[in-house]
């Protein structure tokens, strides 16, 4: 190719500092040396880059359209070195993080701001699943490091887990014009049946999908998240859980009301869950984020 990484920096150079000594200057080699560089370029393009005025060196229309693409290509160069001398040093060149879809995507943005102003810069994927989805995002690869794993860690192996929190607390939370508002307390599952649920389908794309809190035979509305959820159960839709986050600012509000059932559903224990053969330094430094009581109660409260 005509065109180096080393023409490119000249140009560079040049055109920054005004003239082909000051570039030389700065480049730590001699004006003839720039001069014959860009000579050989000029004549190998086919092309003059620069207006020649005495001493001043000014690129016409074709050395600014090189240089400003150039440009592109030498911050690109240059973060590819980067990434490669991080990747040597342990850190990824990118960690995924799945949050299970009843934890707040935004409350894992304090811990993003730290990890970014310590001086990392591991890209970071974020990615939502729901129930399996979270194990299945690790069995097939498609999350490093999940946040929110509920119920018990399939049997697959390269799997590592630590409890996040305990329990889970689900409020079955209806609309006042809903029929069951003004059903005696406690409802029966029988009762539940004849009325539609909204529920978020399970992101498992290989491992066996779950369901919680769901009836045989009654009728459902799938939506696409947790917020979908809460607004179709607001909008009359049908009934439901929702953590606790989500539905005591519609309870106050008078969107929703809560409602007793004859069988509650059981608190589930949310876990954290990670790729063994992952073991870079950026999963590592969110381990020891999410091991600290400071990150995990903001993160957990009202789940």
């Amino acid at each position: 190719m005509k065109i180096s990484f080393d023409l490119l920096l000249i140009l560079d150079a040049i055109e920054r500092h005004g003239s082909f000594t000051a570039a030389a200057t700065a480049l730590h080699r001699v004006p003839s040396a720039l001069s014959h560089a860009i000579a050989k370029l000029e004549d190998e393009l086919g092309a003059t880059l620069f207006l020649r005025e005495g001493r001043r060196a000014t690129l016409n229309d074709a050395g600014r359209t090189l240089l400003e693409d150039g440009r592109h290509l030498l911050r690109t160069a240059s973060e590819l070195e980067r990434r490669v001398q991080r990747i040597a040093q342990g850190w990824e060149a990118e960690l995924r993080i799945a949050i299970d879809t009843i934890i707040p995507v935004e409350r894992l943005y304090p811990m993003l701001e730290r990890f970014y102003a310590a001086g990392h810069s591991t890209q970071l994927r974020l990615s939502h699943e729901v129930l399996g989805g979270t194990w299945d995002a690790l069995a097939t690869d498609r999350a490093d490091l999940v946040i929110g794993a509920s119920g018990d860690m399939p049997a697959r192996s390269g799997i590592a887990t630590r409890l996040l929190c305990r329990h889970s607390q689900f409020v079955f939370a209806i609309a006042p014009s809903h029929p069951l508002a003004a059903w005696p307390e406690p409802i029966p599952n029988s009762e539940l049946l004849r009325h539609r649920t909204i529920a978020i389908a399970d992101t498992s794309q290989e491992l066996a999908a779950r369901t919680i809190g769901l009836i045989e035979g009654q009728e459902i509305l799938r939506v696409p998240d947790i917020r979908a959820k809460a607004a179709a159960q607001v909008a009359g839709l049908g009934i439901g859980h929702l953590p606790r986050w989500l539905a005591d600012p519609e309870i106050a509000a008078g969107r929703l009301v809560e409602k007793v059932l004859a069988d509650p559903r059981n608190p589930m224990p949310l876990h954290l869950a990670w790729r063994t053969r992952q073991s870079g330094k950026a999963l590592n430094w969110f381990l020891d984020e999410l091991a600290e009581p400071a990150t995990i109660e903001p993160l957990t409260a009202g789940l």
